[in-house]
């Protein structure tokens, strides 16, 4: 293209000067013609008049002529004197193009002539009309000429470099085809042409589409190594490095559910126990530690496995898959697991550390119904005791139908709690910050199975609460703590007791507590009850019903893990507790946080203009502390200040 435009810019340059010369050739043949018209004129009159006199001319005949003569565009005749004797004008109007050369050129002149004896005096200028149409017709002729010279070859430059075009790129076309066609069949690029295929398309092509094959196959490799890292990074969990649910998920399509070879193997689902107390009690970087410390014992103990797979695919599970590996060695796979997290628990004095639940696995079988069996092995192996594993086979499940097993076990094991009223209870307590600030001493529950073996409390009271056997146990826990402290002779101290949402909302609880506490006043009076802020917010009307019976009976309530919800402070206002525990995600590394200190500041000031003192729990550093007590709350709580220890 940039040859083509050149070409037209050197055409135009030869047509310009084919004009100007044709046009300065023309001019000075114009001038030239006419200077020979004058010089014939002048010869010709002067030939006519020279032996004539005045007497023998006719004014009246030379007049007549000359009018009807398209010679002269201008004529006059003066005697000896010098006298105009008769005049003639006609002068045409010559061509635009004529009229400026000739103006230019200032070609026709007047011209003069006398006779021998000087009695005439001719005065007369040259008609060059018919000069002035030759002229034009010949400049006409050279501008089409020298225009056609100049556009021919334009034209067809153009319609050649328009095929030579085509051809191109139907011959790069082709050579594209040719290289599609030779690695359409394969997942990598080829680094050459086939050379024999584009022999016919012009050897020169080959070096330059072998480099550009070379050039896209690093830019391929670039964006496979790019894809790679992305999609490793988006299938990585962040804090153990482990594959995250959607590599899981990935895998088992690709290698287990719809691969062509047959395979088979064990499925572990490990379920961290403590996750959400550490969480609450210790801070989130201790629950971090929790997590990477359970994930390291896993990859440790399936790492003797070959082709073993780990992936975390939420905050407290894990999925292990052991290829090839038969339930009868799984079990050891989950005995081994058990050794290790029971010794983990006593290092870190943990009430429990994980349970794992395991099933078989083989081609194809869908992913959603393996994971409903496993999940219900996990529910049998929390029903157990500390740490325990449970193997789920398919002649377990009695032909599918009993698939809810597990929560009939822990049914069952719930049951026998409360009916041997295995509850052990410690307590940790809350630290004043002022003289006259009054605190207590949070009561937690711990529970047994019937071989004394300790259950996973955060599990065992998400299934009560999913059993609805909640209320069960909140009246186990208030009753074996009101026993407690009487035989314990702590009347005088304050206690609080944790009660769940779901009893708080029910009128039947609600009556046997009112009854329950009106038989020891003198106890109500030192006991403190506290509900979640998310738990209130689900019937505010019931809630207040529950607050208002604690009050009448004389005992108080705390608002615990305040913050978490959006409630409004009207709402707060109308409920009326007597405490609120700020949630300990706001604890948490709060000598950084400017906008948590901000916030507990503010709603500081607002309970204390309404009487109510505010806490800190999960205060885990020194740090944490002097900033809660620069802030002005009334009391701390967390592993720093005080562990839970038996009453």
């Amino acid at each position: 293209m940039a040859a083509f435009k050149k070409l037209i810019f050197i055409q135009l340059m030869a047509w310009l000067i084919l004009v100007t010369a044709g046009c300065y050739f023309i001019s000075q043949n114009f001038d030239s013609a006419i200077g020979n018209a004058q010089k014939n004129a002048q010869a010709t009159v002067e030939q006519y008049i020279k032996n004539l006199s005045a007497t023998d001319i006719s004014a009246d005949n030379l007049k007549s002529t000359l009018a009807t003569s398209e010679t002269f565009s201008r004529f006059t005749l003066r005697d000896y004197q010098g006298a105009e004797v008769f005049s003639i004008s006609n002068t045409p109007k010559l061509p635009f193009i004529a009229e400026l050369i000739q103006s230019n050129y200032n070609s026709v002149r007047p011209q003069y002539a006398t006779n021998n004896n000087a009695d005439i005096k001719v005065e007369f200028k040259l008609n060059i009309a018919y000069l002035a149409d030759q002229f034009q017709t010949a400049f006409f002729i050279v501008f089409a000429i020298s225009t056609l010279l100049a556009l021919i070859p334009v034209i067809l430059m153009k319609s050649i470099v328009e095929h030579i075009n085509t051809n191109v790129c139907m011959g790069v076309a082709d050579v594209i085809d040719i290289y599609i066609n030779q690695n359409q069949l394969s997942d990598d690029f080829a680094t050459k042409f086939d050379s024999s295929q584009l022999e016919k398309l012009g050897k020169n092509l080959i070096p330059s589409f072998n480099r550009l094959s070379h050039f896209l196959k690093n830019k391929n490799d670039d964006i496979k190594t790019a894809a790679h890292t992305i999609k490793r990074e988006a299938y990585k969990d962040g804090i153990t490095d482990l594959g995250n649910r959607n590599m899981f998920v990935d895998y088992y399509e690709k290698h287990i559910e719809n691969t062509e070879v047959s395979t088979f193997g064990s499925l572990a689902l490990v379920r961290c126990s403590e996750l959400q107390s550490i969480n609450q009690s210790r801070g989130y970087q201790k629950g971090d530690e929790y997590i990477k410390a359970v994930a390291d014992i896993i990859k440790s103990i399936s790492g003797t496995y070959t082709s073993s797979q780990v992936f975390r695919v939420n905050s407290s599970d894990f999925i292990i898959i052991l290829p090839n590996t038969p339930l009868k060695e799984a079990e050891r796979f989950g005995e081994n697991l058990q050794s290790r997290f029971t010794q983990y628990m006593q290092n870190q004095e943990l009430s429990s550390v994980a349970n794992t639940g395991i099933v078989g696995y083989e081609k194809a079988k869908p992913l959603g119904e393996l994971l409903s069996i496993v999940d219900n092995a996990m529910s049998m192996a929390q029903s157990k005791q500390v740490n325990a594993w449970h193997v789920q086979r398919d002649t377990d499940l009695s032909n599918n139908v009993s698939a809810g097993f597990g929560n009939q076990n822990w049914r069952k094991v719930i049951n026998e709690v409360i009916e041997s009223r295995s509850v052990h209870l410690v307590m940790q307590n809350i630290m004043p910050l002022g003289k006259s600030i009054k605190a207590y001493a949070e009561i937690q529950a711990r529970f047994k199975t019937e071989e004394n073996q300790a259950l996973p409390t955060a599990s065992f009271l998400a299934m009560a609460e999913k059993l609805d056997m909640a209320i069960e146990i909140d009246k186990l826990i208030i009753e074996s703590s009101l026993e407690r402290i009487k035989s314990s002779n702590l009347s005088e101290k304050y206690f609080g007791l944790n009660i769940t949402p779901s009893s708080a909302h029910s009128d039947q609880f609600m009556i046997w507590l009112e009854r329950r506490l009106l038989k020891d006043t003198h106890i109500a009076s030192k006991l403190i009850f506290e509900v979640s802020e998310f738990g209130l917010q689900q019937n505010i009307k019931a809630s207040k019903r529950f607050i208002d019976m604690v009050h009448r009976v004389g005992a108080r309530i705390t608002v615990e893990r305040f913050g978490v919800g959006l409630t409004s402070f009207k709402f707060f206002r109308d409920l009326k507790p007597d405490f609120i525990k700020m949630d300990a995600s706001y604890t948490r590394g709060l000598e950084d946080d400017k906008n948590n200190q901000y916030f507990m500041r503010l709603m500081v000031d607002l309970a204390h203009r309404i009487g109510v003192s505010v806490f800190a729990e999960g205060v885990e550093s020194q740090e944490e502390k002097h900033i809660v007590e620069t802030l002005c709350l009334d009391g701390v709580q967390g592993y720093y200040i005080e562990k839970p220890k038996d009453i």
